[in-house]
């Protein structure tokens, strides 16, 4: 990893798997080699698909985490991962919205799996500043104002990542295998956005309920494809293409795809 606190930092989308992600040697393998290429963060800003929230908020540092996921082995509702107080970010993360779109500073909320998961993985020494924020709503546009208002944060050395899964139906799932086979639904989603990302596309990309193939079994709910639009958003151009960095790749069938975007 870079040691350099000074550069730029990159936006993520990342797909962030269930517990089991920690004992799958290939995926978590990816992630950590990935972290290694980025520079060091002073400090990460996380958005979840598993905490949709409005008016918009954010955790607290001291909070335990949220095992929110059931039918696992007693270990992962065991796990830690207590990182550096974040209180800095959370207030400038707060300064940095408009009166239309309030925060709330959640006194008791820890971070959830979505953000610990993957996050375990590629920075496991916990010692950054970890700070998770709500989503507050699905609209492509509305994510996007969000991520282009904590754009700056880039310049300050603050990782921000979109956490979700680029399918996410699991209701069709036929089997919960990690090898699993994509079934056609989540190959035509993943396809489609692929080459969407690949040409910068963020209007189809915004299209999705209309235009994306797949649908509604890649997404039945939207919350796992939404964070892409505030990692889109925190992008210096968003019709910049960025880089997919885990691609063409499925975990128990769903699509791997990941983005880094400059």
């Amino acid at each position: 990893m870079s040691t350099d606190t000074s550069a730029r930092m990159p936006a993520l989308y990342i797909g962030h798997g269930a517990p089991p992600l920690l004992d799958d040697p290939v995926w978590s393998g990816q992630l950590a080699a990935w972290a290694e290429d980025l520079p060091r963060p002073t400090a990460i800003l996380i958005v979840s698909a598993h905490w949709e929230s409005a008016p918009l908020a954010l955790s607290a540092s001291s909070a335990p985490l949220v095992y929110d996921f059931g039918g696992f082995a007693q270990r992962y509702y065991e796990m830690t991962y207590a990182t550096p107080d974040a209180t800095a970010l959370a207030q400038r993360v707060a300064a940095m919205m408009p009166r239309t779109e309030p925060v709330h500073q959640h006194a008791s909320r820890g971070l959830d799996h979505g953000a610990w998961v993957p996050l375990k993985i590629m920075y496991p020494g916990a010692d950054i500043p970890v700070l998770q924020m709500s989503m507050p709503t699905h609209d492509p546009g509305r994510l996007m104002e969000i991520g282009r208002r904590l754009r700056p944060l880039r310049d300050e050395g603050v990782l921000i990542v979109g956490s979700g899964f680029l399918t996410h139906g699991l209701p069709f799932l036929k089997e919960f295998r990690i090898e699993a086979a994509a079934p056609g639904w989540s190959k035509d989603f993943d396809q489609w956005a692929g080459e969407a990302l690949a040409r910068g596309d963020v209007d189809e990309l915004a299209s999705y309920l209309d235009k994306a193939p797949g649908m509604p079994y890649a997404h039945p709910t939207v919350e796992h494809y939404s964070p892409l639009f505030v990692t889109l958003g925190a992008a210096t151009d968003a019709a910049t293409p960025g880089r997919q960095v885990i691609k063409d790749e499925f975990w128990m069938g769903l699509s791997k795809r990941s983005l880094q975007v400059a």
